[in-house]
């Protein structure tokens, strides 16, 4: 009897199915993201003689490309979004509207911007760098580490994807291009200690020790602990070259069949346990993987998310932004669907017919008559008018199908009627949320750029003889520096968030040694978690926001416990412990914050697994139910990724459409 045969029949056959699933395999063996591309890029979907009235709950990223591709195949879309501001969903830039100078800008400076939710797009998502460049965005490096200045091509490379049937895909001028030089000279801070990123690699030691990690373990970074044992995992499904020492992915079959034993061996793993279990990590251990390598609030959730993420935040992969924000891929859409969005109209209920399910309570939809029927409410009917609030709004749409984009999350408070098959309202009640919560800063100098000769000129410019003040115990006491660069109008800092800072400013936070890096992040056991750098400057203006806080799961749960003053006055507190006191007289008292998990329509940032969920769930989540079809990160296998997204979009336009979608 092989190995395989061994296996719960039933069990296997889901995992395999998970596999081909995740790795974007088709029924015929094909590559599902060049089928994809060939839709989204290339060519479109085939031209329809049968066009439908279609429903798009939701306009992120997912309804609104899966909308796109539809209108241009001949169908009639009607896209219904319960922001009455914005569409773009968790796609969300903080930036000044020109075209909205009723809403105040997000900062001082009008020219700076900051994202609330999506920053970073990687170089293997193919999907989402080929739309950028289709759309005419302009894209720019990310740099997730920092970077020596000057180095680099400065170029942007075309997208290509290599396929595992061996086919290559290209889209973009072939031009040459080399990244820019890492540095790794941002910040690790634990347990009192502080040290550069470069510092603890060459010797991560004295870091490790402040853990209590045992004696034979603390010569290997935290990286390298975890490396040591999901390469374990790894060898399920690739091998290592004996020459180049990089992994390649076995032969198709056996990569396939790879996967779906780690997802039959490991799905029921939380993080924790398969360090526990597999690592044969001390408690210690454990503490310092989950802190340096952000795992800690995902220790109690699947160890598959977190597997799958150790591939996605990639310290040797090419990260880019869009130049301007990311707000800027879904509002591109706006031209050629502006006049089928329907804003300010929150979902409430949604009657469908499907001839196998009992409807005897449905009385807007038959065989007859249309297949969906939705009820939506006016968001605006929430605003206090006037000391009043009106009573709710309700409008009805009726369609021939729908597309259902917006988090389960969110639906799970829809009345639906006939129910969803068992296992769609189990995946619809039971799938995880994670919160993220972010804090940004702004501030009036790129203090984080500084060499120590450019602070000591830019705090003599402030007063003469400050910088060596500064650095002294005579340090100004209370507020009297908060904001003092001539730079900053002082007067507009809050008079509440300058109490938090009098009474919560770092008392024992003495000046440190300049930062001096250009983007990337910091890392510290601090409520702040971890901090990122902008990477590039915006045109005309000498200042920047700071990410000063980014946060998961409990993480984020504290911060988002506090109101939005008391969160600026503590995320400046958990940076000035990495970077000292100093920076203070850069602040202008302007800061954003985005919760996820508080967001009235997001319901959290992003579905994630618990053990058990890949196997007991998935499959279950994309699939249609009568005239019912489902969109959006949490329907792909690439949660919390634009690139999720876009092919779960194709995936939904291809099903309308009437086209095989795998």
């Amino acid at each position: 009897m092989t190995e395989t045969e061994k296996l719960d029949p039933e069990r296997w056959a889901t995992c395999v199915k998970l596999a081909r699933t995740l790795l974007m395999v088709g029924d015929d063996d094909g590559d599902l993201v060049l089928k994809y591309l060939d839709v989204l890029i290339d060519r479109g979907l085939t031209k329809t003689d049968k066009p439908k009235k279609v429903l798009v709950v939701g306009a992120g990223i997912a309804g609104l490309v899966s909308a796109w591709l539809l209108k241009e195949a001949g169908h009639h879309v009607t896209i219904i979004e319960a922001n009455g501001n914005r569409v773009g969903g968790r796609l969300k830039t903080f930036r000044y509207d020109q075209w909205r100078p009723d809403l105040p800008a997000p900062f001082r400076d009008p020219r700076q911007y900051a994202e609330a939710g999506a920053m970073r797009l990687p170089n293997f998502h193919p999907l989402v760098l080929a739309l950028v460049d289709k759309l005419g965005l302009k894209r720019r490096l990310f740099y997730n580490v920092d970077v020596k200045p000057g180095t680099g091509s400065g170029t942007v490379p075309p997208v290509v994807y290599k396929s595992f049937t061996g086919q290559e895909w290209r889209n973009g001028p072939d031009v040459p291009f080399t990244p820019p030089d890492k540095v790794n000279n941002a910040w690790i801070r634990v347990n009192g200690k502080q040290v550069r990123k470069s510092e603890y690699e060459k010797d991560p030691r004295a870091i490790n020790a402040t853990f209590g990690m045992p004696e034979d373990l603390r010569s290997k970074t935290t990286n390298q602990l975890v490396n040591d044992v999901v390469d374990k995992v790894r060898d399920y499904y690739s091998t290592v070259d004996p020459v180049t020492r990089e992994r390649k992915s076995k032969p198709f079959g056996e990569w396939v069949e790879g996967w779906a034993r780690v997802i039959y061996d490991f799905d029921q793993y939380s993080m924790w346990g398969f360090l526990k279990e597999h690592g044969k990590f001390a408690d210690g251990t454990i503490e310092a993987v989950g802190t340096i390598e952000n795992l800690t609030s995902r220790l109690p959730l699947s160890f598959f998310h977190s597997f799958l993420g150790r591939s996605d935040i990639n310290p040797k992969a090419t990260y880019w932004e869009i130049e301007g924000g990311s707000w800027r891929l879904p509002y591109a859409f706006l031209s050629f669907l502006r006049d089928e969005i329907v804003m300010g109209r929150r979902l409430v209920q949604m009657e469908y017919w499907h001839p196998d399910r009992d409807c005897s309570g449905c009385t807007h939809v038959g065989p007859d008559g249309p297949a969906v029927w939705i009820k939506t409410v006016d968001e605006h009917a929430d605003e206090d008018r006037g000391g009043s609030r009106p009573p709710p709004e309700f409008q009805e749409f009726t369609g021939d199908v729908a597309i259902v984009t917006i988090p389960f999350s969110s639906l799970r408070h829809v009345i639906v009627d006939p129910l969803f098959s068992y296992k769609k309202g189990r995946a619809v009640i039971e799938l995880h949320y994670d919160s993220a919560t972010k804090v940004l800063l702004e501030f009036s100098k790129r203090w984080w750029e500084f060499s120590e000769a450019d602070w000591k000129r830019e705090m003599n410019a402030i007063r003469p003889g400050l910088y060596e003040e500064h650095a002294s115990e005579s340090q100004a006491k209370g507020t009297a520096l908060l904001g003092a660069d001539p730079d900053v109008d002082e007067t507009r800092i809050a008079k509440r968030e300058k109490a938090f800072y009098a009474e919560l400013r770092h008392q024992e936070a003495p000046d440190r040694e300049a930062t001096h890096v250009f983007g990337g992040g910091s890392i510290t056991d601090n409520p702040n978690r971890f901090m990122y750098y902008p990477s590039h400057p915006v045109p005309g203006s000498d200042g920047g926001v700071v990410l000063a806080s980014y946060s998961w799961a409990d993480d984020a749960a504290r911060w988002d416990s506090m109101s939005d003053d008391e969160r600026y006055a503590f995320a400046l507190r958990g940076l000035q412990s990495l970077h000292g006191r100093r920076i203070e007289v850069f602040y202008t008292g302007k800061g954003q914050t985005q919760s996820w998990l508080r967001n009235r329509y997001a319901f959290g940032e992003a579905a994630v697994f618990t053990p058990g969920q890949v196997t007991q769930l998935h499959l279950h989540i994309p699939t249609v139910e009568g005239p019912v079809h489902f969109a959006g990160e949490h329907t792909s296998l690439k949660h919390a990724w634009i690139e999720g997204s876009l092919e779960s979009a194709v995936r939904v336009a291809l099903e309308v459409n009437g086209e095989v979608s795998a």
